[in-house]
């Protein structure tokens, strides 16, 4: 049951945010965060809130034109569309291929058809992709009764990642032996070599299959329950974002925000698309763990509990993350509140203290708080 309010105000806010492209920033190619944050800010229970939340997102970063379809994408015509995958050129087209295919079918059928063909490229946009299409389905989810606004808010979360679709190197499957943690802890990790964090990640992921432990990982989950498998990674990667302040504070909190969203996702994908999901996501994180780190800092330790110790109760921090205004601290905070109602890891309430002290507030001036991160 959402909460009072929700699907009132996610609504207005996707038409108060319909007029947004898919991106931000001049001479930068950042996510669209509107639509994910409403939605999350509404679920945390502020929904009273959303209305000037979504005012003062707006002011922070211009954002791009919406995108205008060129040539149209036959779904029926495999050499149509797939060509068109990962070509961010193509999104309009992708918008309207997808509008048309939920203006004839059951959103759930569009769902399953297009999940697998999107998958394989699941690091789109940094994972935004599958999040932004995971907070659109939990607000189809909600309802019998879909607006044409949230039905256009699951068009574009899929024509983002159909857009963005970055497929890594390697075929990820959960026939091994380790655990999560498990596996965090056996990743070897590049040394530093002393360029700058952005430059390194960009150079480590163009070249990913020649890292040590890269190709190894990918068979080393074993195969173990989606939904516990799901609850793992975000709790180790709550870790992992608490043991890594030096790294920039925002991109490895994906690592927790992107197995929460597909756990949204989940319950409406048949079965046989659950496993395959979680590898990929799998593939993702260690991605995340060899392009952003350099060693294992203070990952599996009891470094964390400096930040349990300031963090408040569970209830209150939705309240901080409100006032603190940034999106991607409203989104983790709501993943890991969420996930910590499922499994209470305290470390999970102390990665979203963490994010609260570590990423600038929205109206803190310079635009949005992830690009300007405060000193640990």
């Amino acid at each position: 049951m959402p909460p009072v309010g929700y699907h009132d105000a996610v609504n207005d806010a996707l038409e108060r945010l319909a007029d947004l492209g898919y991106e931000r920033g001049v001479g930068m190619d950042l996510a669209n965060h509107g639509p994910m944050g409403a939605e999350a800010l509404a679920v945390l229970g502020h929904a009273d809130e959303v209305a000037r939340w979504v005012r003062r997102y707006r002011k922070a970063m211009e954002h791009h034109e919406p995108p205008a379809p060129r040539f149209a994408l036959d779904p029926a015509d495999e050499s149509s569309w797939r060509p068109a995958l990962g070509a961010f050129d193509r999104a309009g087209d992708w918008e309207l291929l997808f509008t048309r295919e939920l203006a004839g079918a059951p959103w759930r059928e569009v769902l399953a058809r297009w999940w697998p063909r999107l998958l394989p490229g699941l690091f789109a946009g940094l994972t935004h992709g599958l999040i932004r299409t995971a907070h659109a389905v939990r607000g189809l989810g909600a309802t019998d009764r879909p607006s044409p606004a949230q039905l256009t808010e699951l068009a574009r979360g899929l024509a983002y990642w159909a857009a963005r679709h970055t497929v890594l190197p390697g075929e990820p499957r959960l026939r091994g032996s380790y655990d999560v943690a498990g596996a965090v802890a056996a990743l070897p990790r590049p040394a530093d070599d002393g360029s700058p964090g952005p430059v390194r990640a960009r150079r480590r992921l163009d070249g990913l299959t020649g890292l040590p432990g890269y190709r190894e990982s990918l068979d080393g989950l074993a195969p173990r329950q989606p939904e516990r498998l799901l609850g793992d990674m975000t709790t180790q990667f709550a870790d992992v974002y608490l043991g890594h302040p030096e790294v920039y504070p925002v991109p490895l909190l994906h690592g927790i925000t992107a197995p929460a969203a597909a756990r949204l996702v989940l319950p409406h994908l048949p079965e046989e698309l659950h496993p395959p999901t979680v590898a990929r996501l799998w593939q993702v994180q260690t991605a995340f763990l060899l392009t952003m780190t350099t060693d294992r800092r203070d990952e599996g330790t009891t470094a964390w509990r400096s930040e349990l110790a300031e963090a408040p109760a569970p209830e209150e921090l939705a309240g901080r993350a409100v006032e603190h205004g940034d999106e991607h601290v409203i989104k983790v905070t709501e993943a890991c509140l969420r996930e910590y109602a499922l499994r209470p890891d305290p470390r999970l309430l102390a990665a979203a203290q963490a994010a609260l002290r570590r990423i600038t507030p929205l109206d803190a001036g310079g635009g949005v708080g992830g690009l300007r991160p405060v000193t640990p």
